[in-house]
């Protein structure tokens, strides 16, 4: 096939090098989507590009350029990284909250998503390995009587999270005195906290401390109350797909790939999840 393709090549391009680096670039665009099965490829990408839900909901993940609204980070990166091995167009889905995201997820609007392993979620989504893992914390205000994690889950405390968030599915499991008053997003949970006058927000530590310099007179607790595995998920039934994706997330792991995105965008915080 490549023999026959020189042809136009020697025509459109007379310069030899030149239809060398075009030979080449050829090449390992048919190597790339050679090496996936079709079957993984028909899955993973369904209308013949790869829908991509990104949640700006969680600032490890993915953020917006205020200026020129465009998606990046990780999951970003991860996104475009696999349109590229399944040799399709990528399609950037944008979403506030984790839990709109797998609200898609179940309508077939999206096709990859990337968000914690939850077995709740599991129910219709089929897991890779996590890539990465982050911390849930708290938040109080700093005349709170609350010094400490386990001192949370006590009669009267209420507690803001963000609607559908792995911290919502999470703690609606574990507590068991406490309330759960739910935000919008999860990036709208500390102010929320504050209007609401409740007792503590949870959520990402990343986002309660930038949220903690932004609002004078909160406080972070020591620790963290959870471990996030974030992974890419995909509906459930089409295994091919999530096969694929599983062996994605792990070359993607021991190549460098996942952490040398987190070192670009600057994340603190998180780690690389172990193989």
């Amino acid at each position: 096939m490549l023999r026959r393709s020189t042809s136009w090549l020697n025509r459109a391009f007379p310069g030899s090098l030149l239809r060398l680096a075009v030979l080449l670039g050829l090449t390992g665009v048919l190597g790339a989507c050679s090496s996936v099965p079709p079957a993984a490829v028909a899955e993973l990408a369904p209308s013949g590009a790869l829908r991509a839900a990104i949640n700006f909901g969680n600032p490890i993940l993915a953020t917006r350029d205020s200026a020129t609204g465009q998606a990046s980070g990780v999951s970003v990166d991860l996104s475009r990284e696999l349109a590229k091995r399944l040799g399709v167009p990528v399609e950037l889905v944008t979403f506030p909250s984790a839990g709109q995201v797998v609200e898609a997820m179940k309508a077939g609007k999206v096709d990859i998503a990337f968000v914690a392993i939850d077995p709740v979620r599991g129910a219709d989504i089929s897991y890779s390995a996590a890539y990465v893992v982050i911390e849930g914390a708290y938040l109080v205000r700093n005349d709170s009587p609350i010094r400490s994690n386990a001192e949370v889950d006590r009669p009267g405390i209420r507690i803001a999270v963000g609607a559908g968030s792995a911290y919502d599915l999470y703690l609606k499991r574990e507590l068991k005195f406490a309330t759960l008053v739910r935000a919008p997003t999860s990036p709208a949970v500390v102010d929320f906290f504050v209007s609401q006058n409740l007792e503590v927000a949870a959520g990402v530590k990343q986002q309660l401390q930038a949220d903690a310099k932004r609002v004078p007179g909160l406080r972070l607790l020591d620790g963290r109350f959870m471990v996030i595995n974030q992974a890419i998920g995909t509906p459930r039934g089409r295994e091919a797909g999530a096969q694929y994706l599983r062996a994605f997330v792990d070359e993607m792991k021991s190549s460098g790939f996942v952490a040398q995105a987190l070192a670009r965008h600057r994340i603190e915080g998180a780690a690389v999840a172990p193989p």
